[in-house]
């Protein structure tokens, strides 16, 4: 039977005295990998049937142990199914409770496979599937940006460096930053399935198998597109790990990104974009107050990934070939990353459902720190045959002009501009409008409007709207 009398795990029958309880306990990973058990079952599934096509296993133990697995798999969904953290994970409780449902014949099972092997199937059919609905998030809220870009092509905003007024921006093309970002996080999640499409299963403990398997039939029934290569290899890294954790790392860095510039204009000192209510929390005591409590969780989260990635790297880098116990906790980093990306994910797109730009604020905004100065100085290279640096020197003369009188630029008349620069004519003037400045940013990834208009169009297109 798999278990004894004394509640001791199958492998258990080599040990003459009873494990540790602080072992027992920390050495048990139930809760954490019964999220497997899906995985566990399809797996097992098509190991047997692969046992069966080698004639290995008789066709009549292959059907009383899928029957047996099916029956499990039932239980579990409906929450019948009794975790034993005695019997440590989710492989030998699966594996015991089929003992109890079939018997001996449960035994056949395990022929030709380790638990080595059986984990990294599992945590890689497991990984598929959440990277893919990882994209698929990440492809609504690239189409939620889009959206919202599509709605603020002309509204102007001031473009930061150091979080001082720049340059005039189109809104949109800020927010279209972000959908360039995102694109590429979801390139990293995809790229990583290319490492998840090599089948572990039949690597056995670290050495293979003297069983005459067909691991190319396994790979076809669980849709690998081939068996990995190495044994050793197989059941000792986990760089397809760091690859999910490192790419749920970045995509947090992009996501608190946006949420504390969000945080930033959301406050009294910027007001440039309003929360919806259904978006912010209020205060304990202070009552007038909508605070943007979700924008701060996406923040703080990023950390959280960050330590999972790291977690992982100093876990991997001092060990030798090749299973060690080390490696259990792999999984609680990568189940806690997927959690709170998804998550993450999906609270970014109910903000940017539910805010607004201030468009009046943003101009008028924009219209402050002599944002257009880098236009009359490309105005003079271009119009006057003059370095850009001697241009630069004439342009930082009339912003210390406008700054000691305490005007903007466009404030300035023409007469005050020739007592600095005498060549200048009535079309200076011109360059200091905002919505020239932003039309006049032709170039390829620039910001002009017209620009915008066919960035959100080849999204719309590649996103196949």
């Amino acid at each position: 039977m798999a278990q004894n009398k004394n509640n001791k795990a199958i492998w258990n029958t080599r040990i003459k005295k009873n494990t540790s309880s602080i072992f027992k306990k920390v050495g048990s990973s139930i809760d954490v990998d019964k999220r497997l058990f899906k995985e566990d079952i399809q797996g097992s599934i098509a190991h047997v049937e692969m046992l069966f096509k080698q004639k290995i296993i008789s066709f009549k133990i292959k059907n009383k142990i899928i029957w047996g697995l099916n029956r499990i798999r039932n239980e579990i969904i409906k929450k019948k199914f009794n975790f034993n953290s005695n019997l440590e994970d989710i492989h030998m409780n699966i594996e015991n409770r089929l003992f109890e449902i079939i018997g001996e014949d449960a035994g056949y099972i395990h022929t030709g496979r380790s638990r080595n092997d059986q984990v990294v199937t599992d945590f890689k059919l497991w990984l598929r599937s959440s990277t893919s609905e990882i994209v698929n998030h990440l492809n609504n809220l690239v189409k939620i940006i889009i959206k919202d870009a599509e709605k603020n092509v002309e509204t102007i905003m001031p473009g930061f460096t150091h979080l001082k007024n720049a340059q005039p921006i189109s809104f949109a093309h800020y927010l279209l930053a972000y959908v360039e970002m995102f694109k590429r996080d979801k390139k990293r999640f995809q790229n990583n399935l290319e490492n998840l499409s090599e089948n572990p299963l039949g690597a056995a403990a670290l050495a293979g198998t003297s069983f005459n398997i067909d691991r190319n039939y396994t790979s076809k029934k669980l849709k690998f597109k081939n068996p990995t290569n190495n044994s050793i290899d197989t059941v000792s890294d986990r760089d397809f790990v760091l690859d999910f954790l490192y790419s749920v790392s970045v995509c947090s860095i992009h996501i608190s990104r946006l949420a504390e510039e969000f945080i930033i204009w959301n406050s009294d000192a910027f007001r440039l974009i309003k929360l919806n209510d259904k978006v912010v929390t209020g205060s304990s005591i202070m009552p007038q107050k909508k605070n943007p409590d979700p924008l701060e969780y996406l923040r703080g989260k990023t950390g959280n990934s960050f330590g999972n990635l790291f977690s992982m790297l100093t876990i991997l880098k001092g060990l030798p070939l090749s299973y060690f116990k080390d490696l259990q906790d792999d999984k609680e980093l990568v189940f806690n990353s997927f959690d709170q990306i998804k998550n993450s994910i999906l609270i970014l797109i109910e903000i940017l459902k539910n805010f607004t730009p201030d468009k009046k604020r943003m101009y008028e905004f924009a219209n402050i720190g002599y944002t257009t100065s880098t236009d009359l100085a490309d105005y003079i290279v271009k119009c006057y045959g003059l370095p850009f640096r001697k241009a630069y020197q004439i342009t930082s003369k009339i912003v210390n002009y406008a700054e000691s009188k305490k005007i903007k630029l466009n404030e300035l008349t023409l007469k005050e501009l020739k007592k600095i620069e005498p060549k200048l004519n009535e079309d200076a003037l011109k360059v200091f409008n905002l919505e020239n400045s932003i039309k006049s940013k032709k170039s390829y990834g620039g910001t002009s409007f017209e620009n915008v208009k066919k960035m959100i169009k080849k999204y719309k297109k590649e996103s196949k709207w």
